[in-house]
């Protein structure tokens, strides 16, 4: 846990391949490999229950390793995501748009500096 880095705004690439590094250590990528289960009944077998104890425990102990690991200026704007997988997403889409826009305001002003003849 502690070799994640921080998620800063200008890192995501490296802090997301850390996570998924960690978990997958920890055998907490559950999430990644199988789809979320079907909600449990009365009629559900041992097997479904086990498989949806073991998506939940990884999705939990997911949401709250990426929680801890983004600045806390950053956690007051991603929702109340309660799926790992969209959690991710979300943080995913946010830093993509930033950089978007990072990119085109660092080329305008490469274009529109004055060129000193050299």
């Amino acid at each position: 846990m502690n070799n994640i880095p921080m998620l800063n705004g200008t890192n995501f690439k490296k802090w997301k391949e850390h996570i998924v590094v960690v978990l997958g250590c920890m055998d907490l990528d559950y999430l990644l490999r199988f789809d979320p289960p079907a909600n449990l009944n009365e009629t559900s077998s041992n097997e479904q229950k086990f498989a949806y104890e073991n998506w939940e425990r990884s999705n939990h102990m997911r949401l709250m390793m990426m929680q801890h690991s983004i600045l806390e200026s950053f956690r007051g704007d991603i929702t109340g995501n309660r799926d790992a997988k969209g959690f991710l997403k979300e943080i995913a889409d946010r830093f993509a748009a930033n950089k978007k826009v990072e990119t085109s305001t660092i080329l305008n002003k490469i274009i529109s500096m004055p060129y000193k003849g050299k």
